[in-house]
This record gives structure tokens, C-alpha cells and sequence, in this order.
């Protein structure tokens, strides 16, 4: 069974880095794009940015690009998201997520990790 487990959340400043980290296990890792998400209180939740298998090719949402940059360490079976020059709106809990190859769905996905952003 495939395990996604976050972590790096943290109360921050505006203006402040961070750097989540998610170890995965139990997934042949370069089999499956990667993603983050965050859904903050009272919205939806939106995909952040996302490493795609088979290019390794990433995307990233507007109100991120720029600042967010995803990364692996396929050593390691992890997935990173460096949050940079973070902004009130960004607080939210951040989650990272699965998907096998061709397929349409997120199926792992890992806790979640609190990140808030003071003003």
C-alpha cells in the first residue's frame, strides 16, 4: 500500500521561505506523476504544482509561478515543493499527491502539513 507522508509546514512571514518535503513508499516512483495541492479555510482545493512522469515536465499555478519550484530525490522517493517570498494568501494545508501513469485520477495521497503565512 502506497504511503505519502508530508512534512515542513510551519507558521512563517510574509516575505519568508519554506520547504515541504513528502516521502513516498510503495509506489515505483518514476512511474507516477506527482503533485501538490493546498486547500486553504472555507475554498476549494486547487492543485499548486505538479511533476509529470513521463517528462518530468512541470506545472505550476499562476498565483505560484515564480515563486514555487516542485522537485525529487529519486534516491529518496521524495517529492519537495520551495515555497519562496510567501504571501498571506498562500496559508493553507498543503497535501502531495499521486497519480499512476494514463491515469486521470489522484488515487495517494498524504496528510497534510499546515502552512501559515503572517502578514
Amino acid at each position: 500500500q502506497a504511503q505519502l507522508v508530508e512534512s515542513g509546514g510551519g507558521l512563517v512571514q510574509a516575505g519568508d521561505s519554506l520547504r515541504l518535503s513528502c516521502a513516498t513508499s510503495g509506489l515505483a516512483f518514476s512511474m507516477y506523476t506527482l503533485a501538490w495541492f493546498r486547500q486553504a479555510a472555507g475554498k476549494e482545493r486547487e492543485i499548486v504544482a505538479a511533476l509529470y512522469w513521463d517528462s518530468r515536465n512541470t506545472y505550476y499555478a499562476d498565483s505560484v509561478k515564480g515563486r514555487f519550484i516542485i522537485s525529487t530525490n529519486n534516491a529518496k522517493n521524495t517529492v519537495y515543493l520551495q515555497m519562496n517570498n510567501l504571501k498571506a494568501d498562500d496559508t493553507a494545508v498543503y497535501y502531495c499527491a499521486a497519480k499512476y501513469r494514463g491515469t486521470a485520477d489522484y488515487r495517494y495521497w498524504g496528510q497534510g502539513t499546515q502552512v501559515t503565512v503572517s502578514s
